[in-house]
């Protein structure tokens, strides 16, 4: 008789035959570099964007609790008043992270008889909220509003749309702006997880919706604090209604332990510290990795500071972030089923940390692998 517990082995196996296997490694990070195996390397997968220096951080003692019990520090309702007006919102609610926000907020709303339109390209957390919500979930085509509207036009019953600001795994941008048209034409209630674009796009860092002009036609903001702001957690913005559902319905809010009031303190010292200049510095960077990407024959779709090369094979990804690691660049290759077999990818995050000297050192580097591997 096998021993039985034996298909797990068989399991690993098969995820390191197909080259999806992962561990985990010990790193330390600072700044724009990372510690590996003794090996000091340039980072190139932080979502850190804005690379804002705050220190001088102090532990006090944790809440231990949720916010509904003991944990609703004062300094929550003073973050969560900044980000509603960062936002253009009534109220604000923090999460402890931003796959709990999306938990919380969709599944807080959307109920079974309900319809949900989803990206294709959505994030996992917005994956895992529609399916947990119960609604009929109805997939239209990346950025495909023909698809989406003969879809939409289709369903009766109150229709919710969610899409990312920015996607992800190919850095590109949502049509936000047709959305929120098909939304208002088919009475549907737009959904935007903005994590990747907030505090990077838009008027000072407002978002994607503020870079296309439509900030007022979104009915609810999910984002995070743990990428531009480069601090922890997640947020739900919205209109004041919708916020008091989301203390009142949702699970991951209610069952969970508060932030710590030392992370919310940390949070509100990013929010309040000049964002703006560390922006400039992002965008500059950012328009530089592309021109040098574009010079060595890649092309992407991405406009933003996640800039995907997608290599397509998983093995040959593997040996192609290998050579980065041993020629100093830290940036992961990223596979099934994070993206689709056989589209894995190396992903590059350029931040404000970075030196132009950084970006061209890194650029050198791609240039060598390039010819290496025969990417182009």
């Amino acid at each position: 008789m096998k021993p039985k517990l034996d298909f797990i082995n068989a399991k690993l196996n098969k995820l390191k035959n197909d080259s999806l296997f992962r561990k985990l490694e010990d790193t330390i990070v600072n700044k724009q570099f990372i510690h590996v195996k003794n090996k000091k390397l340039l980072n190139l997968s932080s979502n850190d964007y804005l690379g804002l220096n705050i220190r001088n951080l102090y532990f006090k003692q944790f809440q231990s609790s949720s916010r509904s019990v003991t944990g609703n520090d004062k300094k929550f309702l003073e973050l969560e008043k900044k980000i509603s007006k960062h936002k253009s919102q009534e109220n604000t609610i923090v999460y402890p992270t931003g796959y709990m926000a999306n938990l919380g907020a969709i599944t807080a709303i959307i109920e079974k008889h309900d319809t949900i339109f989803s990206d294709e390209l959505n994030h996992a957390s917005i994956i895992e909220a529609c399916r947990l919500s119960s609604a009929k979930i109805k997939i239209f085509k990346h950025n495909d509003m023909n698809d989406l509207e003969s879809k939409i036009k289709k369903t009766k019953g109150k229709k919710f749309i969610v899409t990312e600001g920015v996607f992800s795994m190919d850095g590109d941008l949502s049509k936000i702006k047709e959305i929120t048209e098909i939304s208002s034409k088919y009475n549907g209630i737009t959904i935007l997880d903005d994590a990747h674009g907030d505090f990077v796009f838009g008027k000072d860092g407002k978002g994607t919706a503020s870079q296309f002009g439509v900030s007022k036609k979104i009915d609810l903001y999910i984002s995070s604090l743990s990428k531009g702001l480069g601090s922890f957690g997640g947020y739900v913005s919205s209109q004041k209604n919708i916020i008091e559902l989301c203390i009142n319905r949702s699970k991951s809010f209610i069952y969970t332990s508060a932030l710590p009031s030392t992370i919310i303190e940390f949070t509100l010292k990013r929010f309040n510290s000049n964002r703006e200049q560390n922006r400039k510095k992002l965008w500059a960077n950012i328009k530089l990795f592309h021109k040098g990407l574009q010079e060595l024959g890649y092309e992407t779709n991405s406009v933003s500071q996640i800039i995907p090369i997608i290599i397509g094979d998983e093995k040959t990804t593997i040996q192609f972030g290998k050579y980065l690691f041993k020629n100093g660049i830290f940036a992961q290759p990223i596979r099934y089923p994070t993206v689709k077999k056989n589209s894995a990818r190396i992903r590059f995050s350029v931040t404000a940390w970075h030196s132009k000297k950084d970006i061209n050192k890194t650029l050198a580097i791609l240039e060598k692998c390039t010819k290496k591997f025969k990417t182009v």
